[in-house]
């Protein structure tokens, strides 16, 4: 089967007895194999339960509306909240970047090389010091500046951007605060990467502190973006042991690295339709 033929259901309900064996049940019915299968349960008692499926099903694109229909009286009956997701749908994304380079190319190079499974729509900047760097993978470059003054109608400009024509937008050390207004129109659709494994050293130059104060490990978070201020669902984190041997440009350097690949992960696990929420914690199935 190619991708064309794919597709995955992300549930999450109430657990009970029986949702996976309705489930598949449903899905043999309407002709799919299942190809690949996850489920997690926060008690089985009472708790919330999470599933994954993946599976393929002939002529996916005539026959998605008939099986939502199908599984419609499956989802009433466990009060499931639920999608079907097509592989095959590269989903589009716009990049948020400031001046930092290294989150914005491990994006594109992953993207170049095949390895993540979207369209780079766009890369929004209120600086212009990426903008070659950009073009020259041939995405549209917008620069957008952004200050005090002119806050709102900078953000304006990105929504308009944006809005309708992206799935998600990627955070790649854009050193702005988007508006809870802005969030909203994208509910768990906002990832950000944050410059240390959180809970953090507040306030300017972490890397100073965190050298300050002798720590043996440095970290990086990706979470959603909510209104809150880097406290949104958690997708992933990683850190990395320094000594006190590194100086504060070597826990910069380190640092760096450990952005990229955490932010990375947690974009390709979004756009595999891999993460689900649940409160303010995620379930990744990866």
């Amino acid at each position: 089967m190619t991708l064309s033929a794919r597709a995955r259901l992300l549930i999450s309900c109430p657990d009970r007895p029986g949702i996976v064996a309705a489930v598949s049940q449903c899905l043999f019915e309407q002709g799919a194999n299942i190809v690949h299968s996850d489920q997690h349960t926060t008690d089985p008692e009472g708790g919330v339960f999470f599933m994954r499926i993946e599976f393929d099903l002939p002529e996916l694109d005539s026959r998605g509306a008939s099986l939502t229909r199908a599984f419609e009286p499956v989802a009433d009956r466990f009060r499931m909240e639920w999608r079907l997701a097509y592989a095959a749908r590269v989903k589009p994304l716009a990049i948020f970047v400031s001046r930092e380079d290294h989150c914005l190319l491990e994006l594109l190079w992953r993207w170049k090389a095949g390895d993540m499974a979207a369209d780079i729509a766009m890369v929004v900047s209120n600086h212009t010091d990426l903008r070659g760097l950009v073009e020259a993978y041939g995405i549209p470059f917008h620069h957008i500046e952004v200050t005090r003054e002119r806050y709102d109608q900078a953000e304006a400009a990105q929504l308009q951007l944006v809005e309708g024509k992206v799935d998600l937008i990627v955070m790649a050390r854009y050193m702005q605060i988007l508006s809870p207004a802005f969030i909203g129109r994208f509910p768990n659709r906002i990832i950000n990467i944050h410059h240390s494994f959180l809970p953090a050293f507040v306030g300017a130059d972490p890397y100073a502190q965190a050298y300050l104060r002798g720590v043996k490990l440095i970290g990086a978070t990706a979470h959603y973006a909510t209104d809150a201020l880097d406290a949104g669902p958690i997708i992933e984190q990683d850190v990395e042991r320094v000594d006190h041997r590194h100086s504060v440009e070597d826990l910069k350097r380190i640092g760096r690295h450990v952005e990229r690949m955490v932010l990375a992960r947690a974009v390709t696990w979004h756009l595999e339709d891999k993460v689900l929420v649940h409160g303010n914690k995620t379930v990744v199935f990866a």
